[in-house]
């Protein structure tokens, strides 16, 4: 088949190289011309990982094509999908849209034989119709139909996450363009489940998933401050928890709150159509607020620990959101420093892949260690704020003699809390009493 693709970000990109590794046209249409640049020239412009072999694989063989021309990727595709972002509105903060409305307005002309152009960017209810209605516009002899195609790649699972997705969601409102995605995902066939609803329902399925993972964060989050206050080890009530088939050990990671371009955009956008429709949505309203106040509590968490201190020195581990991913947007671990930095706070941090999108943001206000052992050097607090396993490697016995004062704010749960304490540190995690 031949796939254009709108938008070459953390959907579009894996989504291009994985249909391009099936043996399918892809052609990634971008209006930035710096990263059509660099890709073309072999450069990914994101991380993900393992996506740069399978990238260099797939462009290699000429399966995998870039270019800033919507009529060079659009005429003659059998599948235009729309992988551009949907922000919050700066002034409303629901979806901004006018990304997603002007990639349908211009591919319009180009659509010469019957396309279907799939939606795989999270839209609000109704977008499909709004599409349709764009496309028929600009141009009114299209045979064309619009689908829901929802993506549900997590940020540095993304790979992984296309070849091998819990299911395949596809909102088709009418038999022919079913046969259309049924035949884009051919290679999935008896090996995932392929569910096709009304472009509606689709539509709010992404939404609806995301607002649930997002509330078994906060949930986790809030049964840890429980734990803290009554002794318990969050630790193990949510391997307890996870247990329960109905509840799942997904996503119960206690932390400094849950952040990345999805959750905080999709829950905020959720609240907000449900406030049009008039349907009350507490729970994620809850979430929301509950979710902006923890990452606060968390400064102030780390601030304590150098409460008396002159001209604290704070080292950071971890920026990006999670880890897997350079990422940063909504990043609790930015939102955390940024407190800090507000509070007087000198800052050294170490990510091992978001340091230059860190840098866009925050600019010269903190100090980008190269290795995460420098840190340490004269810390008056180690503060652990995204999950990169590979900090558990660190030598704690050797760093602990470059650090000013011995105290760490683990709110990852990384390290061995009695291991920490043997080698004299004063140490606190999250979800548990200290």
């Amino acid at each position: 088949m031949k796939i254009a693709i709108i938008g070459t970000g953390y959907v579009g990109l894996p989504t291009g190289v994985g249909f391009a590794s099936f043996g399918n046209d892809v052609v990634c249409v971008d209006k930035d011309e710096n990263k059509i640049h660099a890709l073309q020239s072999g450069k990914l412009t994101l991380y993900e990982d393992g996506l740069e072999e399978l990238f260099l694989k797939v462009a290699g063989d000429g399966k995998l094509k870039f270019t800033t021309s919507m009529k060079d990727g659009v005429q003659g595709a059998d599948v235009v999908i729309l992988a551009v972002g949907t922000p919050p509105h700066p002034e409303t903060n629901e979806a901004d849209m006018r990304y997603i409305y002007a990639a349908a307005q211009e591919l319009a002309p180009f659509l010469k034989k019957y396309t279907v152009v799939a939606n795989k960017s999270t839209v609000p209810v109704g977008t499909g119709d709004e599409v349709e209605k764009i496309i028929k516009k600009n141009n009114p002899t299209a045979d064309f139909d619009v689908v829901s195609l929802p993506e549900f790649l997590r940020e540095g699972y993304a790979l992984a996450d296309f070849f091998a997705p819990d299911r395949v969601v596809c909102g088709a409102n009418n038999a022919k363009a079913a046969e259309v995605i049924k035949k884009l995902y051919a290679p999935f066939e008896g090996k995932t489940q392929m569910l096709f609803v009304k472009r509606k329902s689709s539509e709010t399925i992404k939404y609806a998933s995301n607002a649930f993972l997002a509330m078994k964060i906060h949930y986790i989050n809030e049964m840890a401050n429980f734990c803290e206050k009554a002794g318990a080890d969050i630790d193990e009530v949510a391997l307890g928890m996870g247990l329960d088939k109905r509840i799942g050990n997904k996503f119960l990671n206690a932390g400094p709150g849950y952040g990345g371009s999805c959750f905080p955009k999709d829950t905020m956008a959720m609240a907000l159509m449900a406030q049009k429709c008039g349907a009350n949505m507490s729970l994620i309203k809850q979430t929301i607020e509950g979710n902006k106040a923890r990452k606060l509590q968390m400064a102030e968490r780390i601030l304590d620990m150098v409460k008396g201190v002159e001209n604290p020195k704070i080292g950071v581990l971890g920026l990006a959101f999670k880890n897997g991913t350079d990422d940063v947007r909504q990043s609790p671990a930015m939102e955390i420093v940024a407190h800090l930095l507000e509070k007087g706070a000198k800052i050294n941090a170490f990510d091992y892949q978001a340091s230059d999108n860190a840098k866009n943001i925050l600019g010269d206000k903190i100090e980008y260690a190269r290795l995460p052992e420098d840190v340490f050097e004269g810390a008056d607090v180690i503060a652990v704020l995204t999950e990169w396993q590979e900090f558990n490697t660190l030598n704690i016995q050797s760093l602990k003699q470059k650090m000013r004062h011995k105290k760490m704010a683990d709110l990852r749960n990384i390290f061995d809390a009695s291991q920490m304490k043997k080698e004299g540190f004063e140490y606190i995690r999250i979800g548990q009493s200290f």
